[in-house]
């Protein structure tokens, strides 16, 4: 897997005519949170790629370049996506964050990655809204979101 592939798989749930609906940040944070908690869940990154702690939340810089040219606009199907490529287990992953994080608009994502150790670590003492490219740990990640699963564990 590549971060390329994961944003494909998230992409192929654009539906326009149910204004299903994925813009550049959307997908970064999909991205991110599917990242997290495979690390999380597996203790290992589901793909190679860092994420840095930009203003509006974690972003992949090669994601990024990859998609920058649609602006604040939806980004279409993807053409050349083939479900066949991915291995079940991993779909059923992917599935799982889009049905916990793809309801959710682009903003509140942002909002809601604001809100969380890994990205307010990463920035440090860097005011909101100033440019920042420090690394989110994948360390950080893993036990951020490891430490919800064990809060989620105990309540239950």
């Amino acid at each position: 897997m590549n971060i390329m592939d994961v944003a494909k798989y998230f992409l192929s749930k654009v539906n326009e005519e149910e204004e299903v609906l994925i813009t550049h940040l959307k997908l970064q944070k999909l991205t991110y949170y599917a990242q997290a908690w495979y690390l999380a869940l597996e203790g290992k990154p589901l793909f190679k790629g860092k994420f840095q702690a930009w203003a509006h939340g974690p972003v992949n810089p090669e994601l990024f370049q990859e998609y920058r040219s649609f602006g604040y606009h939806p980004i279409p199907y993807p053409e050349d996506f083939d479900p066949d490529n991915y291995p079940e287990e991993i779909k059923e992953f992917l599935d799982q964050i889009w049905e916990a994080y793809g309801r959710y608009d682009a903003k509140y994502l942002e909002r809601l990655t604001h809100k969380e150790k890994p990205w307010k670590e990463a920035r440090g003492n860097i005011p909101d809204g100033e440019y920042c490219t420090n690394i989110i740990s994948e360390k950080s990640m893993q036990e951020y979101y490891r430490g919800l699963i064990e809060e989620d564990d105990q309540e239950q």
